[in-house]
């Protein structure tokens, strides 16, 4: 303890300042350094218990974060989830000096640092943070959690998987059995905790989903319980860990100002010239610059030429005009982002279905960081006779309720035309649209589907769906309700059951 003085008008004050040491916690931290140096060398054989389970954990890490990418991950051990990411920036911390040795030996092109992480600080800001089993053996995860956010930009996101409290006699079996599960008394914390903990800590979650029902590698029964099982109750309450993927809260800041991004609104038409010259005049002006790309796909009318017509009509706004080569919504709405300029992306149909003027509430919410993926929603308001047939309902919401729990976010309205996203965000999906392949004649679910793999934040915008003025519609229920189907299956093959 020392002893300083100020003086204070005239007067002398004494105060006793003492830097405070958590002695508790440095002892915990010590404890578990020797026991993670004890645990190094027996990691090493690729035959050991848990080899498989962390085997698994890479296998879904890298389903979640694509390549690329500049990734952080605490409590690293010897690297080996982090190179199996190949990152572009790839660092790893961890307090076992014989861990991040055996790292750095092992994968030299990635960064390794001897640390604890309570009192790591990078300047650097990196897209994507890992903290695999480590908030089970943390001093104070808040604090931990807390700190990471002067590591984060707006796009960063959280990674995270944490035991299950109900694996712990299992577990404590198999370490008297001296079989592993290494681990000293660890955090035993529920789903709600850990949301808790990351909403206190300023962050919010995008999806939970609960992994690996089976950590050991038998054949069928491995593959059967930890791609299918696990997915369904009550076998889901079961499983090994929990991933949650969360991203930072705004806190009431908007990711850009309204007036420093451009937008670019694609308006796909097919036998909808009726509708042109109301599109025209009511689509707001948004951000610095709006301009407006139509899509003609094969009309039986005159809608090609009447958009021609009503482009000269007003020299002042900035148009677009692309005839398809091919059909069907899906090319008509990849062809008008391909040549958009815009920072911001919108789709809306040329039907009239959803008012122009409701594009303003879009752009507010992905500008101000609610969502990165803001997605329309039909089926809150009361629909206006006609407007939507009482089959066309029925289907909408069972298929609501199949890809929300596909996706792992709420998804009340599938086919809604209205969809807006940053550009940025769509070239993401472009580069990982080898991962779906060519699969969508609608275009509504290469997007949402893209959206959920690289873990957007899909924010649902209800709107008032109004009836048709002019035309009829495009669907064919029948045809569309079997194509619908097929989507849900292909989206469980490809994003749940992984």
């Amino acid at each position: 303890m020392s002893e300083r003085k100020i003086r204070n008008n005239g007067s002398e004050t004494k105060f006793l300042h003492e830097r405070y040491v958590d002695h508790d916690r440095l002892r915990y931290q010590r404890k578990r350094i020797l026991n993670w140096d004890k645990v190094s060398s027996k990691k090493k054989n690729p035959k050991r218990l848990g080899a498989f389970y962390h085997q698994l954990l890479r296998h879904y890490y890298g389903f979640l974060i694509p390549q690329g990418v500049r990734i952080l991950e605490l409590g690293c051990g010897h690297g080996d989830l982090l190179a199996s990411l190949k990152p572009s920036l790839g660092v790893g911390v961890d307090f076992s000096s014989k861990m991040i040795r055996h790292a750095s030996t092992k994968h030299p092109k990635l960064i390794f640092i001897h640390g604890d992480v309570h009192e790591i600080a990078f300047r650097k800001k990196f897209d994507v943070i890992i903290l695999s089993d480590l908030v089970n053996d943390l001093w104070d995860v808040q604090f931990v959690l807390e700190r990471l956010r002067t590591m984060c930009h707006f796009r960063t996101r959280i990674i995270l998987n944490f035991y299950n409290n109900l694996w712990r006699i299992p577990m404590s079996i198999v370490k008297r059995l001296g079989m592993g599960a290494e681990n000293l008394e660890q955090n035993w914390l529920a789903p709600n905790d850990v949301l808790n903990l990351i909403e206190l800590s300023g962050f919010e979650k995008i999806k939970r989903s609960p992994c690996i029902l089976f950590p050991l590698s038998i054949l069928f029964l491995t593959n059967f319980a930890n791609r299918y099982l696990v997915n369904f109750i009550p076998f889901k309450w079961l499983a090994l860990t929990n991933f949650i993927v969360a991203r930072p809260t705004l806190e009431g800041e908007k990711v850009v100002s309204e007036r420093s991004v451009s937008v670019s609104v694609i308006v796909p038409a097919r036998n909808e010239a009726g509708n042109i010259l109301n599109i025209v005049n009511r689509i707001p002006q948004l951000g610095k610059d709006t301009e407006l790309i139509f899509v003609e796909g094969h009309s039986n009318d005159n809608t090609y030429e009447t958009i021609q017509d009503v482009i000269k009509q007003f020299p002042e706004k900035e148009f677009k005009l692309f005839r398809q080569a091919e059909k069907g919504k899906g090319d008509a709405v990849r062809l008008g982002f391909e040549n958009a300029k815009g920072d911001i992306l919108m789709i809306l149909d040329a039907d009239m279905t959803v008012p122009p003027e409701d594009l303003r509430r879009f752009y507010k919410a992905i500008v101000s960081g609610k969502g990165e993926f803001i997605n329309g929603v039909r089926l809150v308001y009361p629909l206006e006779d006609q407007s939507m047939r009482f089959l066309n309902i029925v289907g909408n919401k069972f298929f609501s309720l199949a890809f929300s729990w596909l996706l792992g976010q709420s998804v009340k309205d599938t086919l809604c035309g209205t969809k807006v996203l940053w550009k940025k965000n769509y070239e993401s999906i472009v580069k990982n649209r080898d991962y779906f392949g060519e699969f969508d004649p609608f275009g509504d679910f290469d997007l949402l589907f893209g959206a959920a793999k690289l873990n957007l934040k899909i924010v649902e915008m209800p709107i008032r769906y109004r009836s048709r003025t002019y035309g009829e519609t495009n669907i064919d229920r029948w045809r569309h309700g079997w194509l619908l189907l097929k989507m849900v299956i292909f989206a469980a093959k490809r994003i749940k059951f992984i």
